[in-house]
């Protein structure tokens, strides 16, 4: 059964979508601009990095999964020449290293310079 999964602990969705869909064992999380509470966004790509995560991570807790739980993410970078800084960053949150895949876009929402979508398995009871 399909349910849609938001939480008021993460930017609301800016467009006709879902912060995330629960189907299953599984949540499927929508990309995570680095949006505070606030709708800012901070400065630098490290900044942004850890919003977006922030971000991610609150999702994902609303739908019964967690960072620890993802099994694939895609990263949408700006510029290519983030990928070292965003990536320390990432390493520090996805401790079990999910599957992944990052892309160079032309541009992201707000002009931001990164976002990250996931996958990832509901705890169990």
């Amino acid at each position: 059964m399909k349910s849609v999964i938001s939480t008021p602990k993460a930017a609301p969705a800016a467009g006709p979508y879902s912060q995330a869909i629960g189907f299953g064992d599984f949540v499927f999380a929508s990309g995570q601009l680095p949006l505070d509470l606030s709708g800012k966004i901070p400065e630098g790509v490290e900044a942004q990095t850890r919003q977006s995560i922030a971000n991610l991570s609150a999702v994902l807790e609303a739908g019964g999964a967690s960072l620890a739980s993802v099994v694939k993410t895609t990263v949408f970078l700006k510029n290519m020449s983030d990928f070292a800084v965003m990536n320390g960053i990432y390493a520090e949150h996805f401790k079990e290293s999910p599957a992944r895949s990052t892309i160079e876009v032309a541009r992201l929402p707000r002009d931001a310079l990164v976002e990250i979508e996931a996958i990832a398995i509901r705890k169990k009871d």
